[in-house]
């Protein structure tokens, strides 16, 4: 009898053990900090007046090839392989915020009267765009943000492509961190899409005189 009360005593710590680990796997993981959020913003100060001669152009929803149709910011440290920042993110996917800037792009000068989404009842052009890259590239230094911006113009009537064009621009990052990253890419769009805005009004200036 003895014997087997002290086998009893020697089995009740390790069943404490037991149990004790078991509660610890029971406990809440400590939860992981949000993202840092941040946008592709307008660089303008104001809105100018439009012309009375404005021509109307509706903006298709911008679209995204894979790897940047998504709020992930991607960065390159070698040629054809893309990673993405783990605590660091774009607010919503580049794409959708493109759209409102490419509005401004193409009012700032007066030339246009731009409604994005089929807003415009009576749009004469229609823009297509495709983000063929936006990435912070750290294969030199300092690093450089990337911005490819495929574009195609089109007749809005009757859906002729007027031109195609892809436009690109390299600007250097003031920081080898995601928030350098972020600043150049804030000035490689405004840059792509000035010159975005500037091709439309010479393409839709061709293609009026040519219907002439």
């Amino acid at each position: 009898m003895l014997q087997g009360k002290s086998a009893r005593w020697r089995l009740a710590p390790v069943s404490l053990v037991a149990i004790a680990l078991t509660g610890c796997t029971l406990l809440p993981s400590p939860a992981a900090p949000p993202p840092n959020l941040f946008v592709l913003a307008s660089q303008r100060e104001g809105t100018p007046p439009l012309d009375v001669a404005a021509r109307g152009i509706d903006i298709a929803p911008p679209v995204a090839r894979p790897g940047f149709d998504g709020p992930r910011m991607a960065y390159v440290t070698r040629p054809y392989e893309i990673q993405f920042f783990t605590r660091h993110q774009w607010m919503e996917a580049p794409a959708r915020m493109l759209a409102p800037l490419l509005v401004e792009a193409l009012e700032a000068g007066g030339r246009f009267h731009a409604r994005h989404g089929g807003q415009n009842p009576t749009p004469v052009l229609r823009l297509e765009t495709e983000i063929v890259a936006l990435q912070q590239e750290f294969t030199v230094r300092p690093s450089q943000v990337r911005f490819t911006l495929r574009a195609r113009l089109l007749d809005a009537l009757g859906r002729r492509v007027l031109a195609t064009s892809l436009f690109e621009d390299l600007e250097d990052s003031p920081s080898e961190d995601p928030y350098g990253g972020v600043i150049a890419a804030n000035r490689a769009v405004a840059r792509v899409l000035d010159r975005v805005a500037d091709w439309c009004a010479e393409q839709g200036s061709e293609s009026a005189t040519a219907t002439e």
